[in-house]
């Protein structure tokens, strides 16, 4: 079979499988986003407590595996009476993953902000809730993006593992096809350019788009 007979036949198939693959990098952006913020904030707290929960967390998802996290959440919690769906499985473990990368990130991008910053809003009494939503928060986006979307990347790339617990994203349509096939190199060739086209004509030009209004936003473009 040559590649244009190849793409006619299977490119709808695996191009199911790139929509599928799509929606996990989303779900699981938005938990670590959400992860990230929250932990990040929490290993700032001045409690202890607080503070070390987030630190066992952190260093828990980022010391181990993402591979034998994504099998845990799907194989060993319905042992535990928690049955989750493959795409849920898949989209927490990237998402508390990668939240636990994230969460340093934002931590490093506040403790970034200017000591002056935090004394302006000390002076202006306010509270501390208030001096992190008005003063702080909206200066780190500049300092944590690029690192952040560097991450994002990865992200995508690492949603290639959900297939092993049956996801039916690109890699598992690929896979399927190749042991019908047995054309590798086209089947892997062809799933590996529409990788790099999510990653290179969609997701970093969308990333750095959002570099550039928050720059916009503080006045750094």
């Amino acid at each position: 079979m040559g590649y244009w007979e190849f793409l006619v036949e299977y490119l709808p198939k695996l191009a199911n499988g790139a929509v599928m693959t799509v929606m996990v990098m989303v779900c699981a952006t938005l938990l670590a986003v959400t992860v990230s913020m929250v932990f990040g904030l929490m290993r700032l707290s001045s409690h202890f407590a607080i503070q070390g929960a987030a630190t066992v967390y952190i260093e828990f998802f980022r010391g181990t595996s993402l591979l034998v996290q994504l099998y845990w959440i799907y194989y060993v919690l319905p042992l535990m009476g928690l049955t989750l769906s493959p795409f849920i499985s898949g989209v927490l473990a990237l998402g508390l993953n990668f939240g636990a990368y994230g969460a340093e990130i934002v931590r490093g991008g506040i403790q970034a902000v200017p000591r002056g910053q935090y004394e302006a809003a000390l002076a202006l009494n306010m509270s501390p809730f208030s001096r992190m939503r008005r003063i702080i928060i909206p200066q780190i986006y500049t300092i944590i993006l690029p690192p952040a979307a560097n991450l994002t990347v990865e992200l995508l790339k690492a949603t290639a593992l959900v297939a092993l617990i049956t996801v039916v994203d690109l890699m598992f349509v690929a896979k399927q096809i190749n042991a019908t096939t047995w054309l590798s190199a086209q089947v892997f060739g062809t799933a590996l350019i529409i990788y790099y086209a999510m990653a290179r004509f969609a997701l970093i030009p969308f990333l750095r788009w959002l570099e550039l209004i928050a720059a916009r936003k503080i006045g750094k473009a």
